[in-house]
């Protein structure tokens, strides 16, 4: 399986690669991993619709314009990421 490496915009490898390193006044955030394919961009986006369009369904929302109408939305300030692993 491929994996690909993954980057923040504010990693040391991120800034090394598009502005020349990291300035002596600024820390590098984040972290440099590697990432299994998980398949095109288009499959991707194409979940994310389908989801959405499964959301407007349970809430009776013809158009994406009254989903917020007929749903209340909750802000969610902490959560816990797996994605790259438990530290």
């Amino acid at each position: 399986m491929n994996k690909f490496k993954f980057y923040g915009m504010s990693s040391q490898s991120a800034m090394a690669k598009h502005s020349g390193g990291v300035a002596k006044y600024r820390a590098a955030e984040g972290k440099t991993v590697l990432l299994p394919f998980r398949g095109t961009v288009h499959d991707t986006i194409s979940d994310i619709l389908g989801g959405v369009r499964s959301t407007c369904t349970y809430v009776g929302a013809a158009k994406l314009k009254e989903l917020t109408k007929r749903t209340t939305f909750i802000r969610v300030q902490e959560q816990e990421n797996n994605v790259f692993g438990k530290e």
